[in-house]
C-alpha cells in the first residue's frame, strides 16, 4: 500500500491509505518515485493547514501535483525527493528533486523531476525549493557590483536567500532578525546577522520575507533614496499596515512584488522555471545549506508536525526546514 497526506479540515491533517502506483507498461514516459523525504515550507503549509489561501487566487496557488481543492479537503506540498524504481531504464536509481506533495510513491513523468546532483545528500536536495524561490528573489530586481544589501527575516527563504548573495560582490550584505539564537546561527555560517535596531540604513536593495507588518516597515525605513524594497513575504488573507507616509513619496522608493510562480519578467525570456531549478540545485553545492535543516522526523509524524509548525510553538520558532523521512514504514 502507499500514503499521501492530506489536510482534511481546519488544523486536521491525516495520512489516507491508498493502492500503490505503478508505472504500467504501455506508459511509456511515466516513472514511480519512491519517495526518500520530504519537508514543510512552513510559511505557505501553515497557511493551508489553517484554511487560509485566498478565494481570488487559489488557482494561482494550487501545487503543481495537488490533489483536491482549497480549502479542503486538499494534498498539498511541493518539497520531496525520493528514486525512480519503475519507468524507463535510463532513469532508475535516479534520485530526484519535484514540486510534489507528501506521499510516499508519485507517478510523474522526466519533466516533472530534476535530477539531485551526485555531491547532494537527499536531504539537502530538499532545500532546492528554497534555493530557487532565493534565486527568483535576486533576479526580480538584481543587486549590482557594490550594492548594500538588506535581507529582513532569517526564515528558511531569507537564510537560503542570504547564502545565494554572499557570493556576489557586494558592499554590504546584512540579514536582520529579532531571533538571537537565528543571528548566532546565521554568524556561524559566515554571514552578518543583525537585530532590527541595529540595521545599516542607506541601503540600494532590501529584501523582506520576514512575513511581518513590522520588518517591511523597518524595510521601507533602511532603503536609501530611490532604492527598491523586494517584498517576498506571503501573507495570505492578512492585509499588512505599509508605511507609506512620511517620506516613502519625497524618497522616490519602489515596493517590487516576487513571488517564484513565474520567473522574474527581466529573465523570463531567456530561463524557463526548469532551468532556474536546475541552478538552484547547482547552488546547493554550497554546504552551508546543511544548517537550514533544524529537524527531522518520520513520516508518520507530520499530522502532528504540521499543526506544531503552524501554530505558535517552540518548535515553530525553531524551525527553518523540517525533514520527514520515509525510509521506514512507507
Amino acid at each position: 500500500m502507499a500514503w499521501q497526506y492530506w489536510t482534511e479540515a481546519h488544523r486536521q491533517g491525516c495520512w489516507r491509505q491508498v493502492t500503490t502506483p505503478h508505472a504500467g507498461a504501455g506508459a511509456e514516459r511515466m516513472m514511480r518515485i519512491r519517495t526518500t523525504a520530504s519537508a514543510v515550507s512552513k510559511g505557505t503549509e501553515a497557511l493551508v493547514h489553517t484554511g487560509r489561501v485566498p478565494t481570488r487566487i487559489a488557482e494561482l496557488m494550487r501545487a503543481p501535483h495537488q490533489l483536491g481543492d482549497f480549502p479542503f479537503p486538499v494534498s498539498y506540498g511541493y518539497l520531496a525527493v525520493g528514486v525512480v524504481d519503475e519507468g524507463p531504464a535510463e532513469w532508475l536509481g535516479t534520485h530526484v528533486f519535484g514540486l510534489l506533495p507528501h506521499h510516499s510513491h508519485h507517478l510523474v513523468t522526466p519533466d516533472d523531476v530534476e535530477p539531485i546532483p551526485e555531491a547532494i545528500s537527499d536531504h539537502r536536495a530538499l532545500l532546492a525549493g528554497a534555493a530557487e524561490t532565493g534565486l527568483n528573489i535576486l533576479w526580480q530586481s538584481p543587486p549590482r557590483y557594490g550594492d548594500r544589501v538588506a535581507i529582513i527575516g532569517a526564515g528558511m527563504i531569507g537564510t537560503a536567500t542570504a547564502l545565494l548573495a554572499s557570493h556576489l560582490r557586494l558592499e554590504r550584505l546584512e540579514i536582520i532578525d529579532t531571533n538571537p539564537e537565528r543571528r548566532a546561527l546565521l554568524t556561524g555560517l559566515g554571514l552578518t546577522a543583525l537585530a532590527p535596531e541595529d540595521a545599516g540604513d542607506d541601503c540600494d536593495i532590501v529584501i523582506h520575507t520576514s512575513g511581518n507588518e513590522s520588518g517591511l516597515a523597518r524595510a521601507l525605513e533602511i532603503t536609501g533614496d530611490d532604492g527598491t524594497v523586494v517584498e517576498a513575504s506571503w501573507y495570505g488573507e492578512t492585509s499588512p499596515t505599509v508605511a507609506l507616509g512620511a517620506d516613502f513619496h519625497a524618497r522616490r522608493l519602489s515596493i517590487v512584488a516576487s513571488q517564484v510562480g513565474q520567473v522574474p519578467a527581466g529573465h523570463r525570456a531567456r530561463r524557463t522555471r526548469s532551468q532556474r531549478l536546475r541552478a538552484a540545485l547547482s547552488a546547493l553545492h554550497d554546504d552551508r545549506f546543511d544548517a537550514l535543516i533544524t529537524g527531522t522526523s518520520r513520516w508518520q509524524d507530520l499530522p502532528q508536525l504540521m499543526d506544531e509548525l503552524s501554530s505558535d510553538t517552540t518548535t515553530a520558532a525553531e524551525t527553518l526546514c523540517h525533514v520527514f523521512d520515509y525510509e521506514e514504514g512507507a
